[in-house]
């Protein structure tokens, strides 16, 4: 009876612990997006990704800046994960990571799919950058930001190139354009 009581305490302990491994694997925190920590190489993204695909998109042909790559992760099936942008240098570095899929999910619960509403019911907001089509957000004590189309704003602020967009000035249904990690400063 003890042993049967071990045996299966054992195997719910694998169980719980292959979950937090699988709940891992899309985690983004503070350096990290699933098994990519800041100090990932690019060497490394095979070895990291041995069950998915990884397509190396040439620098060459970029005008706006060829001092950086781009680095496609799909899934087994095609399912794109993940694009990431390493800059070319003496260490190569990814400086950011483009999210495509909704299990991507911060350690506050926010995905690709989220609305502007769970941005301001989970963090502050750091600022907001007014571009021509676009909103990019930043957030506050993290490394994500999102960027948020700006159909989304009154018709004065959405052709105001120049006003300053507060929170409170975006819907709450609000969805995001693009689902972002910023690794290039410090």
């Amino acid at each position: 009876m003890k042993y049967k009581f071990l045996l299966i305490a054992f195997f719910a302990l694998l169980i719980l612990t292959q979950c937090q491994k699988d709940k891992d694997l899309f985690l983004i925190s503070s350096g990290k997006i699933g098994h990519l920590t800041k100090e990932t190489k690019l060497t490394q993204l095979d070895s990291i990704f041995a069950s998915d695909s990884v397509v190396r998109i040439s620098s060459s042909g970029s005008y706006f800046n060829s001092d950086a790559s781009q680095i496609e992760i799909y899934e087994k099936g095609g399912t794109k994960l993940l694009q990431l942008t390493a800059k070319e240098n003496s260490t190569p570095q990814i400086t950011n990571i483009q999210v495509f899929d909704s299990r991507y999910k911060t350690e506050k619960g926010l995905h690709l799919n989220s609305t502007f509403k769970e941005v301001k019911e989970k963090y502050s907001v750091k600022n907001i950058h007014n571009g021509l089509q676009n909103l990019v957000v930043s957030l506050e004590d993290s490394d994500v930001y999102i960027t948020i189309d700006k159909v989304f704003l009154s018709d004065t602020l959405r052709n105001n190139f120049g006003a300053a967009i507060q929170p409170g000035d975006i819907p709450d249904n609000a969805t995001f354009k693009f689902f972002m990690v910023d690794w290039s400063t410090e």
